[in-house]
């Protein structure tokens, strides 16, 4: 059993936990990911490592409350103890060598996007990190973005905080004023990332995004996570979760990506009501 050290809500729907686990710890890298169950009787779900600590043995994740598995975790409280907590798992993010980078988070992928920062900042990389939300009500991690950047660009939809605009348009004035980058690594919704690789597509820039499909195993067996990537069969559990962005085929991943959104949102509902009438 995996205890829960800390938790805290980032926003209303974000969550974040510090898991009592050194065997992981001890071997996490960033870009891979864990796979969980937070009851005996809930599903196995995948989530990205957004921090480690070696020293205290101990595994950060920040999650989104999208169905009802997610809400369960949330439900749970510091002290509790998680059921199932396994990994790492994935290819760790290829970093090394890298002097100057762009990295760009949307949303909720910010928290898969700052351990890539922070260790690139270690590797002594100069990082320009560009993280964009909907509104100032949803932005997490900005102080932690700032430590690890050289400059920090913070988007929202509807100007409520920091600069007006999507990602693309910041992302594309720091090319403009003639910034060489050794390549960007993207971080986000599947929209977003395929428009950050239009945009670095016209300049020739090596871009890397971090896919996140519909996972059970994260063994490559089940191929719930399959993706078409330069035109070939890829699983992102065991041959990512990091790809080439310009060759990722992101219509038939973002198509795929809705296939559940109905059914999890139904499970999301009834899981806050059975939790509404406990509470009465």
């Amino acid at each position: 059993m995996y205890k829960i050290l800390q938790k805290q809500f980032l926003n209303p729907t974000v969550c974040k936990m510090v898991i009592d686990a050194p065997l992981i710890a001890k071997k996490a890298q960033p870009g891979q990911f864990v796979i969980l169950r937070a009851l005996e009787d809930s599903e196995r779900i995948p989530l990205t490592i957004s921090d480690y600590d070696k020293e205290k043995g101990t595994v950060t994740i920040i999650f989104q409350l999208v169905g009802e598995s997610t809400s369960e975790l949330s439900a749970l409280c510091e002290g509790d103890e998680i059921c199932d907590f396994a990994g790492p798992l994935g290819k760790p993010s290829n970093l090394d060598g890298l002097k100057k980078v762009v990295v760009v988070g949307g949303g909720v992928g910010c928290a898969i996007a700052y351990p890539v920062a922070k260790k690139l900042k270690e590797n002594g990389c100069c990082v320009h990190s560009v993280i964009g939300f909907r509104n100032k009500d949803l932005v997490i991690l900005k102080d932690e973005f700032e430590a690890a950047s050289e400059r920090l660009a913070v988007m929202t939809d509807d100007g409520s905080f920091g600069e007006k605009g999507l990602v693309t348009e910041a992302l594309e004035a720091l090319i403009e004023e003639g910034n060489q980058y050794d390549e960007v690594i993207a971080i986000g919704p599947l929209v977003m990332m395929k428009f950050v690789c239009k945009v670095t597509e016209k300049y020739g820039i090596k871009t890397t995004v971090s896919m996140n499909p519909v996972m059970v195993d994260g063994t490559g067996m089940c191929g719930g996570c399959r993706l078409t990537v330069d035109g070939k069969t890829q699983f992102a559990c065991v041959d990512g979760p990091d790809f080439d962005g310009h060759k990722v085929d992101f219509d038939e991943a973002i198509s795929r990506s809705s296939m559940y959104r109905e059914f999890e949102n139904r499970r999301r509902e009834a899981f806050c009501n059975l939790m509404k009438k406990e509470a009465e």
